[in-house]
């Protein structure tokens, strides 16, 4: 295993899911008193891990048909595009 690839992956996934909308349904239904707060970390952690396992296999798959360069390139734009959205939103 790459120490330096898993630490970046941390970082960058860490930093990106801060205040974002999964964090904040998972802060609503860790509010509740009623609810068991393990069961919540539990919940919220395996639908994270399912969606990243999507992402890796959709990104595996992917990168068999196309030049992983032009996928460097529409996923910056893709960034650019959606930071470009959220400032007119704003």
């Amino acid at each position: 295993m790459d120490l330096k690839i898993l630490l970046t992956v941390f970082t960058t996934i860490f930093i990106a899911e801060l205040g974002d909308k999964t964090q904040l349904a998972t802060f609503l239904y860790a509010a509740d008193k009623e609810v068991n707060k393990l069961t919540v970390f539990v919940g919220a952690s395996l639908a994270l891990i399912a969606a990243s396992a999507l992402g890796v296999l959709a990104g595996g798959a992917i990168s068999l048909y196309v030049n992983e360069r032009h996928l460097r390139y529409v996923a910056g734009i893709g960034f650019i595009g959606v930071g470009l959205w959220t400032i007119t939103r704003a």
